[in-house]
C-alpha cells in the first residue's frame, strides 16, 4: 500500500482544493487571500454590487494578478493578453487561461 501526502486548502471551514505538495497548495492560499482582499475593497467601494459578482470580480483579479499589475504600471494590456485577442481562432478557454497553471485537484 502506497502512502500519499496531500495538501489542501480550507477556506471558512470548507475545503477548496487538494495539492500534491505544499508550495502549490500555499501559492492558491495566497491567492485565495487577495480575492478576499479585493472583494473586500469592490464591496466597500461599489455598495450596490451584489456580493456574487464582488466575489467573482475579487477572484477574476487575483487570478490574473500579473496582468493587473503590468496594466497598472504600463496603462497597456500584457502581449499575451492581446494576441490571443487578436488571434480569431483562439478559443475562450485559451483566452481565459491563467498564465501560471497550477496543478491540483478539487477537493470531495
Amino acid at each position: 500500500m502506497a502512502v500519499e501526502t496531500k495538501f489542501v486548502v480550507v477556506r471558512k471551514g470548507e475545503e477548496k482544493m487538494t495539492f500534491a505538495n505544499k508550495k502549490d497548495a500555499d501559492a492558491w492560499d495566497k491567492m485565495l487571500d487577495m480575492a478576499d482582499a479585493f472583494t473586500d475593497w469592490l464591496q466597500q467601494h461599489q455598495p450596490e454590487m451584489g456580493e456574487a459578482q464582488a466575489e467573482a470580480l475579487g477572484l477574476l483579479l487575483a487570478e490574473q494578478k500579473d496582468a493587473v499589475q503590468h496594466i497598472l504600471r504600463t496603462s497597456k494590456l500584457p502581449d499575451a493578453v492581446k494576441e490571443s485577442a487578436d488571434a480569431p481562432a483562439a478559443t475562450n478557454e485559451t483566452a481565459a487561461a491563467p498564465e501560471k497553471k497550477v496543478r491540483a485537484v478539487k477537493a470531495a
